[in-house]
């Protein structure tokens, strides 16, 4: 299993306020969409309680909550991530897809990275995306993008492999 995290951060790591996205960029959304589509994707409570329309259709929904008694129809529910990533063994690409708790723990084990880099500072910010040590990373490919009618900030997207 090649274990993948996805995330889109801002000019400061910043990735959400108020359990929600730091802001509408359709682009990256249309690329999260495109990359974790058919695959599984684990997250945690409080991002699965920030989607708009409960799971994420065509992907297999593991989330992780401490309330073992918490059920979600259309999802499975674990107490660890070392418990989904045990139910996901089998899979060919698993996608860490947040929040910042389930980023910091999955951030040592994963193999690649997809980010988007927003090119600007969200100063109400609440959430931020773990440290990451640049030194264990290679950069695998880049493309920069700028802000337009759909996207209102620049943007760019990273691929990142150890």
């Amino acid at each position: 299993m090649k274990l993948s995290l996805i995330a889109a951060l801002g000019k400061n790591n910043e990735i959400g306020k108020g359990n929600n996205l730091l802001c509408r960029l359709p682009a990256d959304l249309k690329r999260f969409k495109a990359i974790t589509t058919g695959h599984t994707v684990i997250m945690g409570r409080k991002t699965f309680e920030s989607l708009p329309n409960g799971p994420l259709p065509n992907r297999r929904n593991l989330i992780i909550s401490r309330n073992t008694q918490l059920t979600i129809e259309g999802a499975e529910v674990y107490s660890s991530l070392d418990h989904a990533l045990l139910k996901s063994i089998n899979e060919t690409e698993v996608f860490i897809v947040g929040g910042a708790q389930i980023y910091a723990q999955a951030l040592p084990v994963v193999d690649k990275l997809y980010l988007t880099r927003i090119h600007a500072a969200f100063p109400d910010a609440d959430v931020f995306f773990p440290p990451i040590h640049w030194n264990d990373w290679r950069e695998i490919d880049r493309e920069t993008f700028p802000a337009d009618e759909k996207n209102p900030y620049p943007f760019t997207f990273l691929e990142y492999e150890k």
